[in-house]
Parts: structure tokens; sequence; C-alpha cells
């Protein structure tokens, strides 16, 4: 398939910029692949479509404030949005810039923050941090939101809660994987009554995932790394689930290529913790997986051609169209789509 196979037209107003009042609060699409059947619900309609022995998994990384602006020692402006935090304080980052940091090349980070531009890997820049102090808590009291480009706003006090899942607890991504962001305190333990269970996977959200896919060929793309965890806890919880007849639903396509990446070399989902880059799209054959809590994605997304081979391409791209022609928002902010 061709990149422009996952192109569609979307009016601007409908890229949501806030969220909705309550996180429960967003509309739900209900896409049945089998025939392309499609329902227009709301997400507190979700627990009606489980059933006791499905197991929910969720996403349990934290967004971190990623974000830095400062200056570089020539007096430019600089923007510098955290990747990856490595040993020894120094990290991979998105670097922007009127000319790009050579090595040697000193920063100014937040009136505060000395820093050292050691080279890059990629697209990205190998940065250098002279305190000695651990870059979290620096980062907590310095860094700044990083919220999506497309949110055309500065963070509000509102965000450092809302942009991040109420299950949230390992610090290390730079976006929220944002299914999750749908779920309250009251679903889980609404859905944990039903007989529904739940488990988390870690996958560190990297600044990556809002970098375009260029290559009108898509097999010639290639995702940034991200740090994945999957525990022997989870994938005990995926096999019970097997055993008893449930079905494996990821909520978010980070929890899908979690789940993917751990079960790639046996078939079964396994205890794993390394780097993933594993780029779905339509020919894809999934295993570990039966359902799948996903907001609406970019056009030309890596993210839209994961839900396009899990939900069909032609269901899948029938049902973005119906969502633009029914006014859904989109994207982080926006709402969700369900497919079995």
């Amino acid at each position: 398939m061709k990149l422009s196979d996952f192109d569609f037209s979307l009016p601007s107003s409908q890229i949501a910029q806030f969220p909705a009042a309550q996180r429960t609060a967003s509309r739900l699409l209900h896409l049945h692949r089998q025939g392309g059947g499609r329902e227009d619900r709301r997400f507190t309609d979700l627990p009606q479509l489980l059933r006791a022995g499905d197991l929910l998994v969720f996403n349990d990384t934290r967004v971190i404030p990623a974000r830095l602006l400062g200056v570089k020692a020539s007096g430019g402006r600089v923007e510098v949005v955290i990747d990856r935090l490595l040993p020894d304080n120094r990290v991979l980052a998105q670097v922007r810039a009127s000319k790009s940091p050579k090595p040697g090349n000193k920063l100014l980070l937040e009136e505060v923050l000395e820093v050292t531009a050691l080279g890059r890997e990629g697209e990205m820049f190998l940065l250098q941090f002279a305190t000695p102090e651990p870059l979290l808590p620096l980062l907590e009291r310095h860094g700044r939101l990083p919220l999506p480009p497309y949110i055309e706003r500065d963070p509000g006090t509102d965000d450092r809660d809302r942009y991040q899942t109420v299950y949230a607890r390992q610090p290390g991504a730079v976006a929220a994987p944002t299914a999750g962001l749908h779920f309250d305190e009251p679903m889980l333990a609404l859905l944990a009554s039903q007989g529904v269970e739940m488990t988390h996977v870690t996958l560190h959200v990297g600044a990556g995932t809002f970098s375009p896919v260029r290559s009108e060929d898509i097999t010639a793309h290639s995702l940034h790394k991200e740090w994945v965890e999957v525990s022997a806890a989870t994938s005990q919880a995926v096999q019970r689930a097997r055993q008893r007849g449930g079905r494996v639903i990821a909520v978010g396509t980070t929890s899908v290529r979690s789940l993917e990446t751990a079960a790639r070399a046996s078939g079964e989902v396994q205890p794993f913790t390394g780097d993933t880059q594993l780029f779905i799209y339509p020919g894809y054959r999934f295993q570990a997986v039966d359902g799948l809590v996903t907001n609406f994605h970019l056009p030309k997304s890596s993210l839209l051609m994961l839900v396009c081979a899990f939900g069909g391409y032609g269901p899948v791209m029938d049902a973005y169209r119906h969502a633009v022609a029914q006014q859904y928002r989109f994207f982080s902010y926006g709402d969700a789509m369900l497919i079995f």
C-alpha cells in the first residue's frame, strides 16, 4: 500500500484543542470489522460492550515535562523536547533552532540548565546535562508539558492532569497514550465489578510518534526506538484470558505494539524488556490482541496504518469518513473508537 492510501480530509475545527468536560464524556464509534458495520455510541457505553473474562491492557507510562526552552551560546533561541533519558544525565532529544547545534556547542535551558551537544543519532541530538542531580526531579521543576503540535495553545494548569491517564505510574513518555485518557476511576471500578480483568504494559512514547511518514512506499519507513516492558504478570494475565475464552483488548496503539512485540518470538505473549521499532501496517498478522480501544489519528500516520491493519483498511477508512461527517473530535483530546 502507498502513503496516499491513508489520507483523508479533516476540517481543522474537528481537531480537539481541549479535553472533554469529564474523561468519560467522549463519543465512541463501535466498528464491526466483519461487514464494516458501525454504531455511534458514548464512551460510557463501553462496559456494555465488554464481558466478564475480558482482559483490558493499559499502558501505564507517565508523561514527563520534557519540553525546555533556552538559548545557544551564540544567543539564538532553541527548543528542546527530550525523547529518551539515558544514563549519566544524557538524553536523546529533538532540537529546534535556526541552526542545529554542533558537537561541543553549549545550551542554556530555562535559564538554569547547562547542556552540551555531543552529536546526532539520526534525527535526534545527544545532549549532556552538566548537573549531577537526577534529571527527572529537575524536569519536574523546570520542564514544560509537551502538548502535541496540533494543539495550538500553550499548556494550561488543567493539562498537567488531563494529559495524563489516571493509572500513569512509570515516568518516561513525552506524549500520552491517549486512548487511556477516556478512563476514570469510577469506570475502572465498574469494569472490575463486572469481571473484566486489567493489566499493564509500559511503553514510553517518544517524540518520534509525531514524525510523519515521508516515503510513498510505506515499507521504506522505520519507527524510532521506544522502550517497552511487558511483565511476567501481564504475560500470565493474557494466558489466563485465553484459557477462559476472554478477549485481550488493548487500550491504545502503544499497548498493541507492546503485546505484539512480546509475542513475536513465540507467537504468545512472553515477558519482554527492551526497545521496539515494530511498525504495523495492513498485512500484519496479529498474534496477541483481539480488541482495540483507540483515538482517531492523523492522516498518513503510522498509527492510522496500525488501526487499518487491525480493523481492515476499507472498514476503518470508511469509519473515519463517517466520523468526519458526524463531527467526531479527533486526535489526543478527541473521541474514541472500539474495534473487535
